[in-house]
């Protein structure tokens, strides 16, 4: 689990709906706070020419989720929408995944704009809008979209966050994500995400939603940037962008003005919150000033320093804005599993006596992640066995009051087994109504408490201490502060587990690396002098005086300990322990003759305080002593000392038991005999053959050296491609979000949700098809033609009311034989003109009489559908009465006519 932390002294975290409903909110303040002022102008801004985006700037793309009672508002959106907004929108819903979908036949009628059913790899486009299709999970790389198959079809599918998480990767700031009516609490997770990387986050307005579970969750987590009916969203989501884009170019243009502004927004947020931003990155305040400045329509930092100063509420929807709480249970899963398999069992099997161990999670936002360490801390526990006595109490804590609150309450929604696995959910938590609720056993091990990690007293004695994705949002001096704060808290062996964009900078000496990857460090046993760690203090730091660092008393020495100090002084050799970097961590005896002080600032380096002859062999046996693991020896070594040289014999040997000092090696020096000088010789040739055996010496050294450094060369060569190997595998893995079916309330409330969208589709169809059928209707029957549909088998399908006069037909007769009903026109061979119609697919036309002296014209045609294929004919009957009794007047009158001489 991992949040990506805010940048709050305790820990970023997300805007509560209890602060955003005091002052219109993050979530209001674009919404209800614009419905007041800015009502009216909405529908006003959507009809103002929007700017164009430079060709360098990417467009946006607004992500729309919905689902049961999704398709009214997403028609409403539209039909609010501009034609030319410059941006693109992609719609998810939960769809049937066996139903053909009908949305974008649907969505096109409310829109002038293309609307595409989305496929595989298609490249984004502006003023476009792309449909999910069914049965598909939808995904954004780089401007093109990527269709995946679901993990599971059914059950609990979380489509909305899938792809609201992968477009805030893509398009960061400009990623806009949308929550309309639906059921459940999809989105919500995918908001967090797009909330992170400063992209606007927009919910429809509960009261205006069909079903407002999905809307009001995103607002009872404190991410909604606006909220507005679906006919307002248009115009709040162009006027943000209208004024976003210019904001960078405006503070970078008064650079020196903004620094003054930027100061006085500090001060204003300490003394409203009480919390100091100034030594945050500059990066992070100013982004997240910017968002603030694009909601309220505000082009130059001065002004809004002028609206902070204006609107004391505005303040703590800042200080909300740059707690940037992002979090979520078990983030960077391979991270807490190496934690699990291997780090919690070997603080368990430490832990002999099974005393209480002690665990500080940092900025723990909603509390996600100390619920993560505790499971994993259970089931460790239980992996051990009985064997396995110990307790663990942890304590999270975080700047923000509001997200302390929901940490204690432990309610989740549903979502979350998006992250947590079936057994896990089962296992510790209860499903308690529309979410999940922490178990007692899990609840009771965290405790929870405010703080604010630079001013308030920090937990010492902790086995665990967790701050993941905090420090990457402090500037590298308070970095340098924290992590000597951070070694002084955990015991020695203790476990430091950090983000994994996080690592412990220089403080190699104070952390040895567990798993670079997985970012957990264990404490090395180097003393950290109370002097070298700025305590926390709301007042001023505490000074080295005011902590108690008084020496024990020293006893009374008796005659052991003195026999013990001679034998070491006389008959040990003379040792240094040093850490894998050659920093010196303890001294045995005099190592005086050995080792000396360098001039300037004080440095425990053996490799700085050797001397003469020395630093060349310890730089070759100690890196290759700890590579290989193995004691290495070099005899003859010749070291200056006080203006003599001193033969003695160096060994190094590396240690990995007990745990503590692992990765340490300790290094002695044995004095041996200088060797009896030659006997002389002619000066020339002394003289030669000295120099002589000296270079010898010395090519022997150097292709030594040669050889171990060749040696240690090849070992970082083959590291750093088996590095390079689990970097790629890493990153050519894909990480399926969705699990399958918990639950059978699961299974009901999504095969419900696509119902819904599938009911609301057909219901748009049927009224469709009644349209037509009225108008067909009318349209019939203001012709006067009496019409007879049959089917293939000549049964009647339809008739007009006109058709009753001359056929027996009644209402219920449809799908009987036309040769059954009763008629009253003289056409004995109307089927098999009928049959001839169907076999030779030509009209057939014929005048016949009727019994009550009537005439008819009566047509039969094939039935065509709209796919060309025959299915049935259709037969009219057309009333010629009248010209047949004018036919015959005119033929009676002509023949009389001519019987006329």
């Amino acid at each position: 689990m991992a949040k990506a932390k805010k940048p709050a002294v305790g820990s970023p975290q997300k805007p509560s709906a209890s602060a955003a409903k005091k002052s219109g909110g993050s979530a209001k303040s674009g919404a209800k706070a614009k419905k007041t002022a800015g009502r009216k102008k909405s529908a006003e801004a959507i009809t103002e020419p929007v700017p164009k985006l430079s060709a360098a700037a990417s467009f946006p793309i607004v992500g729309i989720g919905a689902s049961a009672g999704g398709l009214e508002a997403l028609e409403e959106l539209l039909k609010s929408l501009p034609a030319d907004s410059g941006m693109a929108f992609i719609v998810i819903q939960h769809l049937d995944p066996s139903h053909k979908g009908m949305m974008p036949e649907l969505l096109q009628r409310a829109t002038p704009m293309q609307v595409t059913q989305a496929k595989n790899r298609m490249k984004v486009m502006p003023n476009c809008i792309y449909v999910i299709p069914p049965n598909k999970d939808l995904s954004i790389l780089h401007g093109r979209l990527q269709l995946l198959e679901p993990v599971a079809t059914r059950g609990l599918h979380l489509p909305i966050d899938f792809f609201f998480r992968a477009l805030a990767e893509d398009r960061r700031e400009r990623s806009i994500g949308v929550i309309l009516s639906g059921m459940g609490s999809d989105g919500t997770l995918g908001l967090r995400a797009i909330k992170e990387k400063a992209g606007l986050v927009v919910v429809q307005d509960p009261g205006s939603a069909k079903f407002d579970s999905m809307p009001k969750s995103a607002i009872d987590a404190g991410l909604a940037d606006i909220i507005a009916t679906p006919q307002e969203i248009p115009g709040h989501i162009i006027d943000f962008m209208r004024h976003a884009p210019h904001v960078r170019a405006a503070y970078m243009a008064e650079r020196d003005i903004q620094k003054g502004a930027l100061e006085q927004i500090f001060i204003l947020l300490r003394a409203r919150t009480g919390h100091d931003f100034s030594q945050y990155k500059k990066s992070t305040v100013y982004r997240r000033i910017e968002r603030r400045m694009g909601l309220h329509q505000l082009k130059k930092i001065a002004a809004y320093v002028r609206y902070l100063r204006e609107n004391p509420q505005e303040a703590e929807l800042l200080f909300k804005e740059l707690l940037i709480g992002v979090t979520s249970f078990f983030r960077d899963p391979d991270a807490w599993q190496h934690l699990k398999d291997n780090v919690l069992p070997e603080l368990l099997a430490a832990n002999k006596n099974g005393k209480p161990m002690r665990a500080w999670v940092v900025g723990c936002s909603t509390g996600e992640e100390a619920y993560s360490l505790a499971m994993l801390f259970r089931e460790a526990v239980e992996q051990i066995g009985p064997r396995a006595r110990a307790t663990l109490q942890i304590f999270g804590t975080d700047l923000d009051a509001d997200a302390i609150e929901i940490a204690r309450q432990g309610f989740y929604p549903a979502n979350i087994a998006a992250d947590v696995s079936a057994e896990r959910l089962k296992r510790f938590f209860v499903e308690d109504g529309t979410g999940y609720r922490v178990g007692k056993e899990i609840r009771e091990m965290v405790v929870f408490a405010p703080q604010n990690v630079i001013m308030d007293p920090p937990f010492t004695k902790l086995e665990i201490l967790c701050c993941r994705n905090l420090l990457i949002y402090l500037s590298n001096e308070l970095q340098k502060r924290l992590l000597p704060l951070f070694h002084y808290c955990l015991n020695p062996g203790g476990i430091l587990f950090l983000g994994s964009a996080e690592t412990i900078g220089g403080f190699t000496g104070m952390f040895r690396v567990l798993d670079s990857k997985s970012r957990l460090y264990r404490r090395t046993v180097q003393p950290v002098h109370p002097t070298e760690v700025e305590f926390p203090s709301r007042t001023q730091p505490v000074h080295a005086a005011t902590v108690d660092v008084r020496e024990p008393a020293v006893p009374v020495p008796n005659l052991q300990e003195l026999t013990d100090n001679l034998l070491l002084q006389r008959f040990t050799p003379a040792a240094v322990l040093v850490n894998g970097e050659g920093d010196i961590l303890y001294i045995s005896g005099l190592t005086g003759k050995y080792l000396e002080p360098a001039a300037g600032k004080a440095n425990w380096n053996i490799y700085v305080m050797a001397r003469e002859g020395l630093r060349q062999e310890l730089a070759l046996l100690l890196p290759m002593a700890l590579r290989d693991k193995k004691t290495l020896s070099q005899s003859g070594i010749r070291v200056k000392t006080n203006g003599s040289w001193q033969m003695i014999r160096l060994r190094v040997h590396p240690i990995e038991r007990p745990e503590a000092l692992a990765g340490t090696a300790l290094i002695a020096f044995d004095d041996l005999k200088m060797p009896e000088p030659e006997p002389s010789a002619p000066a020339s040739r002394s003289s030669s053959g000295g120099r002589s055996a000296q270079l010898e010496q010395s090519l022997k050294k150097a292709r030594e050296e040669i050889r171990s450094f060749r040696e240690e060369m090849q070992t970082q060569q083959e590291e750093l491609k088996s590095a390079n190997e689990e970097l790629q595998s890493t990153n050519e893995e894909l990480q399926s979000t969705n699990e399958e079916l918990t639950t059978s309330k699961e299974e009901l409330q999504s095969l419900n949700e696509e119902l819904q969208t599938v009911n609301a589709e057909l219901q748009s169809k049927v009224d469709d098809l009644s349209s037509v059928n009225n108008d067909m209707k009318n349209l019939l029957n203001s012709t006067d033609i009496a019409t007879i549909f049959l089917d293939n088998r000549l049964h009647v399908r339809r008739f007009t009311k006109q058709a009753a006069d001359l056929f027996k037909l009644l209402p219920g007769d449809v799908g009987r034989p036309l040769s059954d009903i009763v008629t009253v026109l003289d056409y004995p061979a109307l089927q098999e003109d009928a049959d001839e119609v169907l076999r030779s697919l030509s009209f057939s036309e014929k005048q016949i009489s009727a019994s009550d002296g009537r005439w008819f014209r009566v047509k039969i045609m094939p039935y065509r559908t709209l796919e060309n294929v025959i299915d049935g004919v259709v037969i009219t009957f057309t009333d010629i009465t009248d010209h047949k009794n004018l036919e015959d007047e005119l033929r009676k009158a002509l023949t009389k006519a001519r019987s006329t001489p």
